[in-house]
């Protein structure tokens, strides 16, 4: 299995790669901002840089998108995952169309609003994860596995 792991780097990424034991015996690839914390948590590891600030940014949103497809078509991931924030996005919807399942983690401190990003993708995630039983009531289709932290 080849696992695309999307997401901003700060927190998003560090909620992310608290799944590395998930991802241990997985192909996988990151795509994130070139930053140094980017860059010290994923020593190692093999990552696409994506363009920010990706918050109501069409010129950003609009390079992700282009990257979004050239990787997605270069690399085929069976599947996507990720925690926001708005480079998941296109990530997302270009994925489905090749084919790869996604699964979108909302952030922790969202216990009754949902994010921007959440929802954007949640019409095209096969697995809606929250951290918190209130955010079904915003995002019925929505899995409640705990706190990932």
């Amino acid at each position: 299995m080849k696992v695309c792991m999307v997401g901003s780097s700060g927190g998003h990424l560090t909620h992310l790669t608290m799944l590395k034991p998930f991802l241990k015996d997985k192909e996988r690839f990151w795509v994130t901002f070139d930053k140094e914390d980017a860059r010290s948590q994923l020593e190692n590891e093999r990552m696409y840089s994506c363009y920010y600030p990706t918050n109501r940014s069409l010129k950003a949103l609009v390079k992700n998108t282009i990257l979004a497809w050239k990787v997605i078509r270069k690399e085929r991931p069976d599947l996507i995952i990720s925690s926001g924030a708005a480079v998941a996005v296109p990530f997302f919807y270009i994925g489905r169309l090749f084919g790869a399942k996604t699964i979108y983690i909302e952030v922790f401190d969202r216990i009754d609003k949902p994010t921007i990003t959440g929802r954007l993708v949640y019409p095209v995630t096969n697995r809606f994860i929250v951290e918190w039983e209130d955010m079904k009531k915003v995002y019925p289709k929505a899995i409640n596995l705990g706190s990932i932290f």
